[in-house]
């Protein structure tokens, strides 16, 4: 059951980096002028628009790794030094993010979980 639950807690995880990639994506569609309006919004935060591809690459590479359990422990502390930097470069709430490191930093110490492809391996 233990891995069951662990299961549970990566994919959750990974949802937080998907949903808002796939928001992200969405919202460029729907403005012809969304990518440039979510560059500006980055500078506006003091970050330079070439952050814009790098955070969604590794938004969507770092939560599908997690999502499909591949290279788990690498992936969840990629994750979290992400998740570190763009909570005060961004100036976002500092214990929401703190929150999600702790559950990225536990997935670090204990990577083995059901359905995942590093268990394929084995």
């Amino acid at each position: 059951m233990g891995k069951y639950l662990s299961t549970l807690g990566r994919v959750l995880l990974a949802q937080i980096f998907l949903l808002q990639v796939i928001a992200l994506i969405v919202g460029f569609f729907n403005s012809p002028t969304g990518y440039l309006d979510y560059q500006n919004a980055l500078g506006h935060q003091g970050l330079p628009g070439v952050f814009a591809p790098l955070i969604i690459l590794v938004q969507l590479v770092g939560g599908s790794a997690l999502l499909l359990g591949y290279k788990t422990k690498a992936a969840a502390v990629v994750m979290s030094v992400y998740a570190l930097f763009i909570s005060f470069a961004l100036g976002l709430s500092p214990f929401q993010y703190l929150a999600i490191i702790g559950g990225l930093l536990t997935l670090a110490a204990n990577p083995v979980t059901a359905l995942s492809l590093d268990n394929l391996k084995k």
